[in-house]
């Protein structure tokens, strides 16, 4: 028995202490379902009385009620260590039964793949459409130049007007064109 095990004990009643030492590995394993749920339910009867035992002597201490025995409580560190230990022995109650109550893997995936064999598509085919669409008028648009072409044409033809910037000439001694509308020279 570890020391952790002989604290817990010593916070506990007899009867407190056979339900907690159920809720441990070795013996908690071999329990079976309605075993378990029995458990659990005097677990939790046992950790609502040493919650209200532990708040009754919160409320002695600082004065708001009455002593229920012949002195008010000076100290409820023990009730509350009591309901911790009930607490973990609940926790352990209530991971056994879902461990118990957990499906097997294998009807996991069988539900899964029968859930969607059986699902409706959620984004069926758009099928047949109302017309063919802009390209079956017969109407052509008319062929304009489109991109880079475009610009060049413009500028082409606006070169050698009265009034309009002559041609595009680099600078001297540099890379670089000038773009301004005044010739460069």
């Amino acid at each position: 028995m570890n020391a952790s095990t002989r604290d817990d004990d010593r916070l506990l009643n007899m009867a407190e202490r056979e339900m907690v030492a159920q809720t441990r590995p070795p013996i908690a394993d071999a329990l079976t379902k309605e075993e378990l749920q029995a458990l659990g339910k005097r677990l939790r009867e046992a950790r609502d009385r040493s919650r209200r035992i532990a708040s009754q002597q919160q409320r002695e201490m600082r004065g708001k009620s009455g002593p229920r025995g012949a002195a008010p409580a000076r100290d409820n560190t023990g009730s509350e260590a009591k309901t911790a230990v009930l607490v973990e022995a609940l926790k352990r109650v209530t991971a056994a039964l879902r461990k118990l109550n957990r499906p097997a893997p294998a009807q996991v995936l069988r539900k899964a793949l029968e859930a969607k064999q059986a699902a409706v598509p959620q984004h069926p085919s758009a099928g047949p459409t109302a017309s063919k669409g802009h390209a079956s008028d017969g109407q052509q648009a008319a062929l304009r130049p489109r991109g880079p072409a475009r610009g060049r044409a413009r500028v082409k033809s606006q070169q050698g007007r009265p009034g309009q910037a002559g041609p595009v000439k680099l600078l001297a001694g540099s890379p670089h064109a000038c773009y301004g509308r005044m010739p460069c020279g």
